[in-house]
């Protein structure tokens, strides 16, 4: 039987802080590990709506904001940032993590996504280097350090099932066979593709280059997985959830996905997820009480025509009243320093400023949890925006990772403790 230090301090009357005691158990002394989760709302929100029109410490709530008030100290709301040179209206998703220029272009090559820069240093730490997830869409957050899109998982009962359900020794037998045989045939391509650049031209050998480094990075996720394969997987008192296969179930959808995020940071399965919330392929949304509306991204381009405003409001509103229940499901889980909302960074927003005008500057931005000091809205200049990409490098810092610089930003984010 362990001790809590917090009781023996309790009992003993004193402020004093006692040393780290073996008989506290070391599990308690042990600080809970930092995470990160980015979500993508690709129909973002009406702005009116969404910004407020104050900043500061003592900004009045804007409508959307109220969904979450009861979260206002854990949480920042920034106006004036966007991604320099990213343009393309939708096609602006695949550089929501990354900032890579102009994503609509022919020419276009993404470059790694934030979450990635993050798995690739702490994600051998975990079962899974990270997770990509989506909801009525294929698409993805998630890029390598070669550009790749990383496939998402589209429904939260297989992720239930990747994350907490034991296969029998056979199947775990087979599976370490088949991630073998990956590992070889990688052998064998990497051979041949040394041996192709000695005899190629110098943009051709730079191409080879970064199939090499996606096939190393393939190479090192192999031998993880090989080395988790035999692990026992976490036991949990959760059910796995029946996913629905509506699509228009999308908030039924968005709460599952929200509560396998949060039981996949509780049993330190990964310490990295990105969901991409496919409102565009969303044909139309139930509410909870039976209620449904039709047609989520032709009401997102209302053309200021009050009926759709109405309606696509209604939708956002509920949409954000999705984002409070994660952020309070977040902060009731208790850890030894703290809830996991101290030490799980939350992003929330979207690549389009206005997706009626398909517009990709001024975005809404919400950042929460992390253990930084909020309770803000930080307002930049709505015209002259300041590099997203800033507050990316904010957040690796957070997690550990002293880099310069990512993507396109010019130091940390101003305000942002």
């Amino acid at each position: 039987m362990t001790t809590s230090r917090r009781t023996v301090l309790r009992a003993a009357g004193v402020g004093l802080s006692l040393p780290v005691l073996e008989s506290f158990g070391a599990e308690r002394a042990k600080a809970s590990p930092k995470r990160m989760i980015a979500i993508n709302q690709d129909l973002g929100f009406i702005p009116k709506h969404f910004f407020p029109k104050t900043s500061g410490r003592d900004y009045a709530l804007s409508p959307y904001l109220k969904q979450i008030a009861a979260h206002r100290g854990q949480f920042t709301v920034f106006s004036g940032l966007s991604h320099p040179g990213v343009d393309g209206g939708h096609r602006a998703d695949k550089t929501f993590l990354t900032a890579a220029p102009h994503p609509g272009r022919a020419s276009f090559r993404n470059s790694i996504s934030l979450d990635q820069v993050i798995a690739n240093e702490l994600g051998h730490e975990t079962r899974f280097r990270s997770l990509s997830l989506g909801i009525n869409d294929t698409r993805s957050l998630s890029y390598t350090q070669a550009g790749v899109e990383i496939p998402t998982i589209q429904s939260a009962a297989e992720l239930y099932k990747k994350m907490f359900l034991q296969g029998d020794r056979k199947a775990m037998q087979r599976q370490l066979v088949r991630l073998r045989k990956k590992g070889s045939i990688l052998d064998v391509v990497m051979g041949q593709s040394s041996d192709l650049s000695k005899r190629v031209s110098v943009s051709d050998r730079e191409r080879i280059d970064q199939f090499q480094t996606a096939v190393r990075s393939l190479e090192q996720r192999l031998a993880e997985a090989e080395s988790w394969e035999t692990r026992p997987k976490p036991n949990v008192d959760e059910a796995k959830p029946d996913y629905p296969s509506d699509k228009k179930e999308f908030f039924a959808m968005v709460r599952m996905m929200n509560d396998m995020s949060r039981l996949a940071f509780q049993t330190d399965s990964t310490r990295v997820i990105t969901l991409f919330l496919g409102s565009v392929r969303t044909p139309g949304v139930k509410f909870d009480d039976g209620r449904s509306l039709g047609g989520y991204h032709n009401l997102s381009h209302h053309g200021k025509d009050e009926r759709k405003l109405k309606q696509l409001e209604e939708i956002e509103v509920a949409q954000m009243g999705l984002f409070g229940e994660l952020l309070g499901d977040l902060k009731a889980v208790d850890e030894p320093d703290g809830s996991l909302l101290d030490h799980t960074m939350v992003l929330y927003g979207c690549h389009m400023g206005d997706a009626n005008i398909h517009n990709n500057k001024n975005l809404p931005i919400i950042f929460a949890g992390g253990g930084f000091r909020h309770g803000q809205h930080l307002a930049f200049n709505p015209q002259s925006n300041r590099p997203l990409a800033n507050l990316y490098l904010s957040m690796l810092h957070n997690m550990g990772l002293q880099t310069d610089r990512f993507a396109s930003s010019t130091g940390t984010l101003t305000g942002l403790v």
